[in-house]
């Protein structure tokens, strides 16, 4: 493996876009509750509006010489955006500040797993969202049925808050350090 680490800016976001789409059938594959509802999720209905909707995005991709093997997209939003038609994310006055940051998306293919990938992706979102004096509160969603995933933000300190949609999202918190 020879693994490279890239910052992309917004409008190179598209290098992700099979990578987007591939997470959004894996999350599918695992949910147990409501799978359908990843039918109409994908890149451009998914990371370009939340993308869109944020004050600030960063989006590290990685690579395997030239194959794109994983990415971690985080953003920091207005709270006010995490309560929408789809659902209210969060208790909006539980945050003391007008932004928080989030952990929106992270995936890595198959067999780049287990060998520290995650850990370092995570570890740059998290350095990126920590430089934001504004945001006090860290969100991580993670879908029904990716226990790996739960396990792993736990193992990071996050802390599991509720679960939104009839339990089709879990939310996680953590106060920035």
């Amino acid at each position: 493996m020879n693994l490279t680490y890239e910052i992309l800016p917004d409008d190179q976001a598209v290098q992700c876009k099979e990578l987007c789409n591939e997470l959004m059938g894996y999350q599918k594959s695992r949910a147990v509750i409501k799978p359908e509802l990843f039918d109409s999720m994908n890149f451009e209905t998914r990371m370009l509006p939340s993308m869109g909707s944020a004050l600030h995005n960063h989006l590290v991709a990685v690579k395997d010489e030239d194959e794109m093997i994983g990415y971690v997209y985080s953003n920091v939003s207005p709270k006010i955006t995490y309560s929408n038609d789809f659902a209210t994310f969060f208790d909006l006055d539980s945050v003391s500040g007008d932004y928080v940051g989030c952990l929106s998306q992270f995936y890595i293919k198959d067999g780049y797993r287990q060998y520290g990938v995650g850990s370092k992706l995570f570890e740059m979102s998290m350095e990126w969202l920590r430089q934001f004096n504004e945001v006090e509160d860290l969100f991580i969603y993670v879908s029904n049925g990716n226990e790996n995933a739960l396990e792993f933000y736990k193992r990071k300190g996050f802390v599991v808050t509720h679960d939104i949609l009839d339990g089709f999202i879990t939310v996680l918190r953590n106060r920035k350090r």
